[in-house]
């Protein structure tokens, strides 16, 4: 020991060995739970102070490293090597704004730091589609269009762009709302099966000649709804109505729009002739007024007119038989005093009216079966046939009593009037 050769240490060696010494080569200050952080600002301080120092102090520190030989290089290797593991590390485990500059802004990807409006966006995003999933339950496929053409219908009406006949027909109104009004009844109350409507032609003029019953005219309107929804054309039924059905307020405005008319034989000979379905039911009120008890007998079919306006204008005549109307409203009686004084043809008196009010007028959810004939040529007699009475009231019969016959091979085969 007493040949070993002192080498002189200038300061600024003396610190860095002390800085290894009493740290073991680890950086202080890992008290906070960031290892590292109190390292790479003190490592970093370092070389600012050592720029910071007058030029003859580098030269000092120059030349004690060469006087340290390869060891000193060797140590200095080792720190930087630490150093750079210690930034890696801090670099993986620091949070936002842990390295001393600013705090980061957060990502607006991030849950945590979208921004109002985005957070608005999304929640509006998510009630559009919960909407669409309900509309899509509620109503069906396609329920947009539904919604546009509903728009564009309430415009045409608010504007007046549409077409009326001469008759009051309103084509556009009967198919969007009538018969939507009309076809829950139909098909879920009543559940009408419908037989035979292919022998209505689809194209040209033809009469439906009908039994009448039910106390209210349910039966026309039924039939009615038959005919559009189930003839392959998808044609109209031009219903002849009674003199009583266009005096009463509101009742009068939706027949006309619906396509009704007054039962006359220029009216009905007017629509054949522009190739139109009339329907008309020629026991009138003796039919649908008629007791329970002589439910399914067919009354009287008048002197004929129907047939002698089929006769002029060489339509076919189609039967159709309707089973179930006879029951909605079982007429036990008749307020005949009560009838005159509201000039009605007759007051009914059922199980349910009028003892239970308003809720009398519910009708019974019976099964209905509507029938539609083989059709009655008339085009094989000449114009002049329709003045021949025989000839008159053979056709009419011969059509009285095809609905008859059908009627009764329908409750034959019925197995309950409300299944």
């Amino acid at each position: 020991m007493a040949d070993a050769k002192v080498i002189p240490l200038d300061e600024d060696t003396r610190a860095r060995r002390g800085a290894r010494a009493g740290g073991g080569g680890r950086p202080r200050g890992r008290s906070t739970g960031r290892p590292g952080l109190a390292a790479v600002r003190t490592d970093e301080a370092a070389p600012r102070d050592d720029a910071s120092r007058d030029g003859s102090s580098r030269d000092d520190v120059s030349r004690g490293d060469v006087s340290r030989g390869d060891g000193t290089r060797e140590d200095a290797a080792r720190e930087d090597a630490a150093r750079e593991d210690t930034a890696v590390a801090d670099a993986a485990l620091a949070g936002p704004g842990d390295d001393g500059d600013a705090p980061s802004e957060p990502a607006q990807d991030e849950p945590g730091g979208a921004s109002p409006a985005a957070a608005l966006g999304a929640v509006a995003g998510a009630l559009t589609d919960a909407v669409a999933g309900a509309a899509d339950r509620v109503l069906g496929g396609r329920w947009d269009r539904r919604v546009a053409g509903g728009l564009s219908f309430l415009r045409r009406r608010i504007t007046g762009d549409y077409e009326v006949d001469e008759f009051g027909f309103d084509e556009e109104l009967t198919d969007q709302v009538l018969m939507s009004l009309l076809r829950p009844l139909f098909d879920s109350y009543f559940r009408v099966e419908v037989k035979g409507v292919e022998n209505i032609p689809s194209e040209g003029g033809a009469l439906v000649v009908g039994n009448h019953s039910g106390t209210l005219p349910l039966d026309a309107l039924m039939a009615q709804v038959a005919v559009h929804d189930h003839h392959p054309a998808g044609r109209h039924l031009r219903l002849l109505a009674a003199d009583l059905v266009f005096v009463l307020p509101l009742v009068n405005e939706l027949a006309r729009k619906a396509g009704h008319t007054l039962a006359c034989a220029e009216d009905a000979q007017l629509l054949l002739e522009r190739g139109e379905v009339v329907g008309v039911m020629p026991e009138g009120f003796k039919g649908l007024g008629k007791p329970f008890s002589e439910r399914y007998k067919l009354q009287r079919f008048g002197r004929g007119g129907f047939v002698s306006t089929a006769l002029r204008t060489g339509v076919p005549i189609v039967p159709c038989s309707i089973v179930g109307a006879e029951e909605i409203y079982p007429m036990v009686g008749d307020a005949k005093v009560l009838a005159r004084l509201l000039g009605f043809p007759y007051f009914p008196v059922t199980p349910t009216f009028p003892w239970l009010g308003p809720l009398g007028l519910v009708p019974l959810p019976t099964k209905w079966t509507i029938q539609f004939g083989e059709p009655i040529p008339t085009d094989g007699y000449a114009p002049e046939a329709a003045d021949d009475p025989m000839l008159v009231f053979n056709l009419t019969d011969q059509v009285r009593e095809t609905i008859q016959h059908t009627l009764y091979k329908l409750l034959v085969r019925r197995r309950s009037v409300f299944f």
